[in-house]
Parts: C-alpha cells; structure tokens; sequence
C-alpha cells in the first residue's frame, strides 16, 4: 500500500480511478493514470473512529467507477498506517492536516472530502485551516454540540478498557487475529478489527482526542462557504440527526440528506451514493455560485432538506 510522512510517521493510502497507484473499480491494481476527467475530480474518503479506509472501499470502487478519483486514507493510528503511542500525536486538528499532507503528496490542488463520523469532523478542521484547498464537503455523521455527552458515555468504557485492561485487550487482539479473515464478508472484517490492533496506541488515541476539541466551534463554522452535502439519521445519540441539522443550517451553502439508518450507506447504499456522485458532478461542473434560498427572519439562509424514501 503506497504512503507519505507525516512527522516522521507513515500514513497509508489508496487510490481507485486514477493516479499513478491506483486500484480499478473491481479491485484491479496497477492501473496508472491517464489524461482522463477522473485526474481532475479527486475525492478523499475518511473513517470514522478506530476503523480503516476498508470502511469506504466499496463506496471507493462505485463512485471511481462514475469518474472519479478516489482516495483512501488511514489517518494516524488507524489501519495500515504508524499507530504510536504518544496521545499528544492525536488530534482532530492534526488529522486535518494530514489530509493536507496527503493532498500535497499527491500534488492535488483541490479536492472534494468526505468524512464520517471522526472523519466528518477532521474534513472540517481542513474547512477551518485549509478552504482553499476544498472543493466541496460531504460530512456523515457528525459530532458536534449535541452528541459530545454521548460519545463521553459510549468511548470511556473503551478507554478504560484498551488502558488499564491492556493486558486482557492484548490477549482478545491475539485470539481475533487467528480468525481468517476469509471467513468474514467485509464488513465483518472492519469491525472484527477494532479488537484485532494493539491496544496500547488506540487508548492513547482516544485519550488524545478527548483532550483535544472536537470539531471547529459554531462561529468558525458559520464561515464555511465550501458546498457541502450533509447526510445524518435518526435514532443515533453518538451522531445526533440534530447534529447534522445544526451544522446544515450554519453553513450557507449546504444541503442535508436524511439517511434511513446507520448502515444505509454501507448495505443499501444505491440512493446515497447517487445523491453523493450528483453532488460531486455539481461542484465538478462550472464552478457554482452560492446557493440563491430565501432568508429567514433572522437573515439566515435555511439549510435545504431531503426526506428519506425507502
């Protein structure tokens, strides 16, 4: 798997559709790159909290198929890529600036990013740090204001655990690396591999960003001129669908996308990855201007929403 440095600490990723290491829609590698619409339409793809690019692989392969070149990346302490065990080497500003790093090393100017849930809110510290380098944003899953108790509740149980129970956490890695993974459908094999890794740098992880702020705060957000595509669901107190719809309603020029369920992106993706590939074909296109939607009385601009059909 190709990778770049990042102080000093390896960063893996993955292309499909385009680009000298690319992978082929279907899983083909060695594909290089052409003179093709793909090479100008990069999309990178970010997990979310203690999985891998894995997660987006499939997702990957349908919308590089469509024209698109798409990347794949385990930030720091995820997946293929360097997983020490310094907390201070872990925050969600820091995850943004590796997807930066990993523009750079690709000498991509622009870029749409995706994120869900962890990767949501890295994709808006580049928002904060980096717009220019933003064509459009698509954020799943976000974790803002109105789920941090709920993540504090959900991720201290595993932060006791990979801590102070690291022996145990050790010993459950092993016995889950024994399980070939050939036996698994995919995405068996990305949530069988939260247990797999060592446990040690995943508690300095969570540590790291615990201490760390979550996401940029409401008024750097409100500045985020980037299109962007905000997708949540309802029935999550981790990634509350008010979340989505806060962070839709500060941002001008954003539409938010109902989801049916957690998974429906993973095993019912047909209707999210098309409003997802129309989506890029817009910020592709002519370079469009701000969205044109009535203010409201307080002279904010409402985020425009889609119902979920099943």
């Amino acid at each position: 798997m190709p990778s770049f440095q990042y102080e000093d600490q390896r960063i893996a990723y993955r292309e499909f559709g385009g680009g000298p290491a690319a992978v082929a829609p279907g899983g083909e590698r060695g594909r290089t790159a052409k003179s093709s619409p793909a090479s100008d339409r990069p999309l990178i793809l970010l997990h979310g909290l203690l999985l891998s690019q894995e997660m987006h692989r499939p997702l990957a392969e349908d919308l590089a198929a469509r024209g698109n070149r798409v990347i794949t990346v385990d930030l720091l302490g995820h997946g293929e890529s360097d997983r020490p065990r310094d907390m201070w080497r872990y925050s969600m500003a820091f995850y943004g600036e590796q997807v930066v790093a990993l523009m750079d090393h690709l000498q991509i100017d622009q870029a749409v990013v995706m994120g869900t849930s962890l990767g949501a809110n890295a994709a808006l510290e580049v928002a904060a740090s980096k717009p220019d380098r933003l064509r459009g944003l698509v954020i799943e899953m976000p974790v803002l204001d109105n789920g941090l108790l709920s993540s504090a509740l959900t991720f201290t149980p595993l932060l006791v655990a990979l801590t102070f129970g690291e022996p145990v956490m050790r010993l459950l890695s092993r016995v889950t690396r024994a399980v070939p993974r050939a036996l698994l459908p995919l995405y068996g094999n990305v949530m069988l591999d939260l247990v797999r890794q060592d446990p040690g740098p995943g508690g300095a992880l969570l540590q790291g960003l615990f201490f760390g702020r979550i996401a940029p705060h409401r008024s750097e957000r409100r500045t985020f001129e980037v299109p962007a595509l905000v997708l949540g669901h309802r029935r999550d107190p981790v990634h509350p669908f008010s979340d989505a719809g806060m962070l839709a309603e500060e941002m001008p020029n954003s539409r938010l996308i109902e989801a049916n369920s957690l998974i429906e992106l993973r095993v019912r993706p047909e209707r999210l990855t098309n409003e997802i590939a129309t989506f890029l074909d817009d910020v592709w296109g002519k370079r469009a201007a701000p969205a044109r939607r009535p203010a409201n009385a307080r002279g904010k601009r409402p985020a425009k929403r889609a119902r979920a059909r099943p």
